[in-house]
């Protein structure tokens, strides 16, 4: 088994800011671990960024994963609805 290299680091947790401005209580450990889940669905097979936000990719699709827009990505993902089902 090959190793996988790493190749970016992504800020996908939510703000405090932004969780303020919301003005609901929620689990945030749920919330961000929901929005990982998400962004992992959506990045190419072979890629995969774990919980403190490391992306690491398979040597044969590294190059390619060194490109994702990041920001694309994360903006595809509904935290709205992150956030309803993650309320307390």
């Amino acid at each position: 088994m090959t190793e996988a290299i790493e190749v970016a680091t992504v800020s996908y947790t939510v703000s405090a800011d932004y969780l303020a401005t919301v003005g609901a209580d929620f689990d945030t450990t749920a919330v961000d671990d929901a929005v990982l889940a998400a962004l992992n669905t959506l990045v190419p097979a072979g890629v995969v960024v774990h919980r403190n936000g490391k992306a690491f990719a398979e040597p044969d699709v590294a190059e390619s994963a060194r490109g994702i827009d990041w920001d694309a990505l994360l903006a595809q993902i509904d935290v709205e609805q992150i956030l309803a089902e993650h309320g307390r």
